[in-house]
């Protein structure tokens, strides 16, 4: 039997992210936990595939690309702590090279040294590049590599990113 009751929970907040939920919530007219509940559980379907312990390897790279610096940053993710996350348990063809998670790293805490060793792999965009979009060359260049060409196959036809949302949806994620 699944268990299906809701259990309280106590969470540490600032006085400024607590304010701002309370703004929120009395702006949406719903109460504080409804807007705590829909940031979890927009947290989860976006972070869905961690949870799953068959996810590994090259599966996990829109995870982490999609999450973007700002989470690298918060949980301090750097290249030796995403190798362990990322390749652990990891066939050889499914793991993602130390030099893409030494760069995915970059982007959490050195956004221009990221960008010059984008392009030192001459796999940047210089377009994206150029208007300032790392994170849109960085996805070209590991989308590429890892999710579009997943069984190595040198003319794998190229798709276009899917959205975090379909990424979530297609990971399992649900809005209810």
């Amino acid at each position: 039997m699944i268990e299906a009751r809701k259990r309280a929970i106590s969470i540490r907040m600032s006085t400024t992210d607590l304010r701002k939920v309370k703004k929120l919530a009395q702006r949406l007219n719903v109460r504080d936990s409804d807007v705590i509940r829909f940031a979890i559980k927009g947290m989860l379907a976006r972070l869905g595939p961690l949870h799953e312990p068959e996810a590994r390897g090259r599966d996990l790279v829109p995870v982490f690309v999609e999450a973007g610096g700002e989470f690298l940053r918060f949980f301090d993710l750097d290249a030796l702590r995403l190798d362990a996350i990322i390749n652990a348990d990891t066939s050889a063809d499914q793991q993602v090279a130390r030099e893409d998670l030494a760069l995915l790293a970059l982007t959490g805490v050195q956004e221009p040294y990221a960008a010059l060793k984008l392009r030192e792999l001459n796999h940047a965009d210089e377009r994206l590049l150029g208007s300032g979009d790392l994170a849109g060359s960085l996805r070209g260049y590991l989308y590429d590599k890892y999710v579009y060409r997943a069984n190595s196959e040198p003319d794998a036809p190229k798709a276009t990113a899917p959205s975090p949302i379909r990424f979530a949806l297609a990971a399992g994620g649900n809005h209810d």
